[in-house]
């Protein structure tokens, strides 16, 4: 099976360091100058990547047969885009992003045949070209077909995964599994931006801890009103999973904030008021957070160009 993993961050780089230390054929598909080793410092045991495949050429790559889709969310059209000459008659590209929207993003670029949806668990992030600092949580991936149906493509992909060492499945219902992350990461992002202080200092205050379940009750209240058949215990599960973290945990969109980088704002407490908008739901608190945060975004943004 052929693999293009899009990206070579926190997410990229170890769930592609996992597939290639395997031996599977792996390509990374990368916007910088390609790295010639791939260094992976994990809680989960260090490896080594001798030479990996690596271009910023997608065209010389060649047909695929799956995607990992492993940029920023707002990232990921401009990047499938880019990989068109990859799409063979049966590839199928799957986001691993934070958010509901790449799916749909990604089939409107190479249409819904190709696209899946997907998600991963991992704190980790890219300490320099090429080396990759996976710091806390057991590593998955999800994937699944839009309609849920069996995939045989999608199958071999998760084989492979596991065969590099990394638990994946095909739960019964993707887009069920990619809201219970949502419901997950959009309050600890917005709180961890806001507040700037690592999830145990957060969490273990009883103003910002009842901030984080008003958040998980808005987004809830947004995807019954979209068609989501999330469980009842749904905001005990996910105030579990903030308390399972370790105490020195911090999202992505956080680090990237409070480093004064573009983040994903919009993709994640942005999509909540867009989402909620269209179902008439109010969503006050994630409005709030969204509105104060807008500001740094936009800066950041205006500075990138």
């Amino acid at each position: 099976m052929r693999i293009a993993v899009v990206g070579a961050g926190g997410v990229g780089g170890y769930f592609g360091g996992k597939l290639a230390a395997s031996g599977a054929d792996v390509t990374f598909v990368v916007k910088g100058t390609p790295f010639d080793m791939l260094r992976v410092d994990s809680v989960k045991g260090d490896f080594v990547v001798e030479h990996p495949k690596v271009t910023n050429d997608p065209p010389t790559v060649g047909k695929v047969d799956a995607v990992l889709m492993c940029v920023k969310a707002w990232q990921v059209p401009e990047a499938t885009r880019n990989i068109i000459p990859l799409i063979g008659d049966d590839t199928v590209v799957v986001p691993l992003e934070n958010g509901m929207e790449a799916p749909e993003q990604i089939a409107a670029v190479v249409g819904r045949e190709h696209a899946a949806g997907g998600l991963c668990g991992i704190i980790a992030f890219l300490a320099g070209k090429g080396h990759i600092r996976h710091t806390g949580a057991e590593p998955f991936i999800m994937c699944g077909e839009l309609d849920n149906g069996a995939s045989a493509r999608l199958e071999r992909l998760c084989d492979a995964l596991v065969r590099a060492g990394v638990k994946a499945e095909i739960p019964p219902d993707i887009h069920r599994s990619m809201w219970s992350k949502f419901l997950f990461i959009v309050p600890g992002s917005g709180i961890g931006a806001i507040t700037r202080v690592p999830v145990n200092v957060w969490r273990s205050m009883s103003e910002t801890r009842e901030l984080a379940e008003r958040t998980i009750r808005e987004i809830l209240a947004v995807a019954g009103a979209r068609g989501a058949a999330l469980p009842a215990d749904a905001l005990e599960r996910t105030m579990e999973r903030l308390d399972a973290l370790p105490a020195d945990a911090t999202t992505s969109l956080q680090r990237d904030m409070m480093d004064g980088k573009p983040s994903e704002l919009d993709a994640q407490l942005g999509a909540v008021v867009r989402m909620a908008a269209e179902s008439s739901v109010d969503v006050p608190v994630c409005d709030f957070l969204y509105r104060c945060l807008l500001p740094q975004e936009r800066s950041v943004r205006s500075r990138e160009g």
